[in-house]
């Protein structure tokens, strides 16, 4: 039996290919994509490539190539069927069983599908088009919101007296319609009525596009009417499992690492019309697990930003206390508090685009630091507060299912916490001691040495052999004079000691007038010079070495040739781009 396209195309929406991938292969970042070494291989320099805008990996080594299904099957042995269970589950959807009552729910939603697709057009169509509904478009036009921001959002306008359910009782039964969460039956006119009249929707897709429920808001300020309303929830529409903009946000986590999680629709198109189009809201409701799930399956910073009154902040403390619990060491969850009366909406139209994102940079706040902050200022300076304070900032702690975050969060609170109570701390201070200057001087050597890519390093053992055996080199000039190096200020200096061991006969170090910090430098952090400690004297030794260096930038070069090539690949495909990568793997592994 076939699985329904909408249950694999969602599957395949939720999870990104190196997502999937990365349970099996250690991948690493380069440009859009992934690269890592071949799981249908045995290799020694990597092959292998991801691409999560395009949906799929390709090895350049076996010629494998295909989707996560495919992966799944492959590399863990499974027939189709058993490769989307796991899938399935790994993306936290529910098993599809075939069952009667499976079945009975795809029709379903077949037809619930084609209801709120018919009506969200209709009405968006109605608000594009139709005259008679000018209010509504002035109150978009006063929002600054443009033709193409409505089109872009699918907004709608639902008239105070509408009639599309008469036409929809044509083609659906009364059952499945109310059933959707669009009409209800009002019980003491006995009629159908639309729940969203009067007011502009805002249609919520589910993670593929499918407009699976409503927001709707009023035009008119009528205080015995609600300003916001949703649709219920039904059977295909659950709100603490959805997010507004998810859909089209998610497509940008190849690009951008963050998502602002807002509070309204207006937010999430405000921030849109502004440019930053990473923003999803919530839908009425606190926070749930669930949608902090589904954001960090695609982003790696939450930035929660809530309006800046009361309201926003007890929201955005309920959000920190439900959400912490999911945190894991390679995502966070951040909070950005605006200036008070100030919304997302308001702020970025006032400000624009930049200064938004650089007071995202300055004022943002991690999750800990904000529940720390928060319980702080509820807290008195005696035993009994302070005895509080400690213990919700553990049972806090203790909600987090990541067992490192939990214990570094904890560590976080208690340090804290130390800092306010010095004297109690007193005995703990004197036993300490400040790191030596060894320690220090340890620590800032690490700290340098990390900044330097691998091509450096062994840039710097190449200049740091040469310099150091200036005769042996001379002598030995055919072997060093057409080597390759990557870094310009390394490939300035070596070609200066090329020429110079060309045109001279005997010299010495001082003779080559190099850059005094760059050498420096270079005798600091070549990993070569602990070799040469043992070997000074033994000039094969040094040759040897030579060859071994000269031999790794070869293939440091060929590495960053294939580089291009498989971006080129993963472009326009070509069999002679693809021949030509073939040729330089062959003589990369025979390297």
């Amino acid at each position: 039996m076939k699985y329904p396209k909408e249950y694999l195309d969602e599957i395949k929406t939720r999870l990104k290919v190196s997502t999937v991938v990365s349970k099996t292969v250690s991948l690493k970042k380069r440009g859009k994509e992934f690269v890592g070494l071949s799981p249908f291989k045995n290799e020694k320099t990597p092959s292998f490539t991801v691409n999560d805008e395009k949906e799929f990996y390709h090895c350049f080594a076996t010629s494998e190539h295909g989707n996560i299904f495919d992966f799944i099957m492959k590399t863990q042995n499974l027939k189709f069927g058993e490769a989307v269970k796991h899938l399935a589950q790994l993306a936290g959807m529910q098993p599809y069983l075939f069952s009667k009552k499976d079945e009975e729910r795809e029709k379903k939603w077949d037809e619930y599908k084609s209801i709120f697709n018919e009506y969200v057009d209709f009405y968006h169509n109605e608000l594009i088009k139709n005259e008679q509904h000018s209010n509504a478009r002035e109150y978009l036009k006063n929002r600054s919101l443009s033709k193409e921001n409505v089109k872009k959002f699918k907004i709608g306008y639902v008239e105070k007296n509408p009639s599309i359910f008469e036409q929809f009782k044509n083609k659906y039964t009364e059952q499945t319609l109310v059933e959707t969460g669009l009409f209800y039956l009002d019980e003491k006119k006995k009629i159908y009525v639309e729940r969203f009249r009067g007011r502009l929707i805002f249609p919520i897709n589910n993670i593929t596009g499918q407009p699976i429920g409503l927001g709707g808001r009023i035009i008119e300020n009528l205080d015995y009417l609600a300003k916001y309303i949703n649709s219920p929830e039904t059977l295909f529409f659950k709100k603490g499992s959805n997010l507004y903009n998810l859909d089209l946000a998610r497509k940008l986590s190849n690009k951008l690492d963050h998502i602002y999680l807002v509070e309204g629709y207006m937010d999430v198109i405000g921030l849109s019309k502004n440019g930053i189009d990473n923003a999803v809201a919530n839908l009425g409701t606190s926070l749930t697990d669930k949608q902090i799930q589904i954001l960090n399956q695609f982003f790696d910073d939450i930035i929660i930003c809530f309006d800046g009154d009361e309201s926003g902040y007890k929201a955005a403390l309920r959000a920190a206390e439900n959400s912490i619990k999911e945190l894991k060491p390679e995502k966070q969850i951040s909070f950005l508090f605006l200036p008070n009366k100030e919304d997302p909406d308001s702020y970025v139209n006032k400000n624009g685009k930049a200064n938004f994102i650089e007071f995202t940079k300055q004022s943002k706040l991690s999750i800990h630091q904000f529940i720390f902050s928060h319980y702080k200022k509820q807290t008195e300076n005696n035993p009994s507060s302070m005895a509080i304070f400690e213990k919700r900032l553990r049972d806090v702690a203790n909600t987090i299912k990541d067992d490192y975050i939990k214990k570094y969060v904890l560590e976080y609170f208690l340090e804290k916490i130390a800092e306010l109570t010095p004297h109690s701390n007193q005995k703990n201070k004197k036993n300490y001691k400040k790191p030596t200057k060894s320690l220090d001087a340890t620590k800032k050597y690490y700290n340098e040495s990390q900044s330097l890519s691998g091509v450096e390093l062994k840039e710097f053992s190449l200049i740091y052999l040469v310099i150091n055996n200036l005769n042996l080199m001379q002598s030995n000039i055919h072997l060093i004079e057409n080597i390759k190096l990557f870094t310009e200020v390394n490939k300035k200096i070596f070609k200066q000691i090329i020429e110079i061991l060309k045109s001279e006969n005997q010299i010495a170090v001082q003779d080559l007038n190099l850059d005094s910090q760059l050498i420096e430098k270079i005798n600091k952090f070549a990993p070569i010079k602990y070799i040469l400690k043992n070997s000074s004297e033994d000039e094969q030794k040094i040759i040897e070495l030579l060859e071994d260096i000269s031999r790794d930038l070869m293939n440091y070069d060929l590495e960053f040739r294939i580089q291009e090539l498989e971006s080129k690949f993963s472009v326009d495909m070509s069999e002679s781009t693809f021949n030509e990568l073939k040729e330089l793997k062959k003589k990369q592994n025979l390297n």
